[in-house]
C-alpha cells in the first residue's frame, strides 16, 4: 500500500500502430511480418496505490481491448463490476476521449478533467450515454491537487498545446498554456511521483519546473521528427502543427530534457511513423542512449 504502480495501457498516438490504413515506412514492416515491431494501442495509462483500485488516465478508442489485456482491470465480483474507480481526461483529443462511449453500460466511476473538457462531453449529446447518475462528472482546477482515489493525489497542470482538431476554426493557436491540455503530477502517500505528459508543443518553464524531482517522467514521443510525416508522404502537417515537439534535434524533447531531475524516462503516445517503434532502429539505438525508455502495451512500472 502506499507506492505507485502504473500501466501502460496503451503506448501509440490517434490511430494506434499501426493505423489500420497506413503503410508508411514504420506500418508497412508490421503488415510484412516483421518481428521488430509490436502492435500498439491508443494512448492511455492506469494508476492504483493499491492494486485494487485504479484510475484510468485517458479513455482511448481502444478500452474494451486494453480491459481484456489487463488481468488487473477485469471485473472481480457480482454481475456487473470493474476495478476502475475514476477517469481523468488530459485533454479532448478523440483518442483520449472516444473510449468512455464503451464504459456507458450504467458502471459507477468518476470522471475528472477540465471544465474546457467538460464542455466538450456536455456539448456532444452522444456523451450523455454515459448516463450522469452512474458517472459523475466532476471539475479540476490547475494547480489544484485532488484525490480522485484514496491516498492518490494528483495536480494538474497547463501544457503548451492547442485545441483538439475537430475544434480548430481557422488557424489554431499552437503552444498556448491553457486548460485545453494538461499534464499531470501524480503522487502516492509515501511521496513517489509520476509526471504524465501524454502531449505537448515545447517545453516551457512550467513543464520544466514540474519536472525536476519527479521518480519517473512519462512525456510526449509523437515524432522523432517535425517534418516526418511530411517527409513519409502522409501528412502535410509537421509535429509542430499538430502541438507535438519532436523527440530529436536542438529544440527536441531529449536535448531540452537533457538535464532534468528525474528519474526513470519513458516516451509515450508514439505516432505509426516513429522509427523508434522499430526495435533495432538507430533512432531506438540513441534515445536509449540518452537514458529514454520506449513504452509498449503491457508495460508495467511500480515506483
Amino acid at each position: 500500500m502506499g507506492s505507485l504502480q502504473i500501466l501502460i495501457l496503451g503506448s501509440a498516438a490517434g490511430g494506434g500502430y499501426p493505423q489500420w490504413n497506413c503503410r508508411g515506412p514504420v506500418s508497412r514492416r508490421f503488415w510484412d511480418g516483421d518481428a521488430h515491431v509490436q502492435a500498439r494501442t491508443q494512448s492511455s495509462i492506469a494508476v492504483s496505490v493499491d492494486g485494487a483500485t485504479w484510475l484510468l488516465v485517458n479513455c482511448s478508442p481502444d478500452i474494451r481491448q486494453q480491459i481484456l489485456n489487463t488481468p488487473a482491470l477485469h471485473p472481480k465480483a457480482g454481475q456487473r463490476s470493474t476495478p476502475i474507480g475514476a477517469v481523468l481526461l488530459t485533454n479532448g483529443d478523440i483518442d483520449h476521449i472516444a473510449g468512455l462511449l464503451t464504459l456507458r453500460e450504467k458502471q459507477a466511476y468518476a470522471l475528472y478533467a477540465t471544465p474546457t473538457v467538460l464542455h466538450v462531453l456536455d456539448d456532444n449529446r452522444i456523451f450523455d450515454a454515459i448516463d450522469r447518475d452512474f458517472v459523475p462528472r466532476s471539475a479540476i482546477a490547475l494547480g489544484r491537487p485532488f484525490e480522485p482515489l484514496p491516498d492518490l493525489h494528483v495536480s494538474a497542470f497547463a501544457v503548451p498545446g492547442k485545441v483538439p482538431l475537430y475544434m480548430e476554426d481557422g488557424t489554431p493557436e499552437i503552444g498556448a498554456e491553457t486548460e485545453t491540455t494538461i499534464g499531470l503530477d501524480i503522487k502516492s502517500a509515501d511521496g513517489r511521483r509520476a509526471l504524465y505528459i501524454p502531449g505537448c508543443a515545447h517545453i516551457s518553464d512550467t513543464v520544466r519546473s514540474q519536472i525536476d524531482g519527479a521518480d519517473l517522467l512519462m512525456f510526449d514521443g509523437t515524432l522523432w521528427t517535425d517534418t516526418e510525416m511530411v517527409d513519409a508522404g502522409l501528412g502535410k502537417k509537421t509535429g509542430h502543427r499538430m502541438g507535438h515537439i519532436s523527440m530529436s534535434g536542438a529544440d527536441g524533447s531529449m536535448t531540452q530534457l537533457r538535464d532534468a531531475k528525474v528519474g526513470r524516462r519513458v516516451f509515450v503516445h508514439i505516432n505509426n511513423t516513429n522509427p523508434v517503434l522499430i526495435d533495432d532502429s538507430q533512432e531506438r539505438q540513441q534515445a536509449e542512449a540518452q537514458g529514454w525508455e520506449i513504452s509498449y502495451d503491457g508495460m508495467e512500472i511500480q515506483l
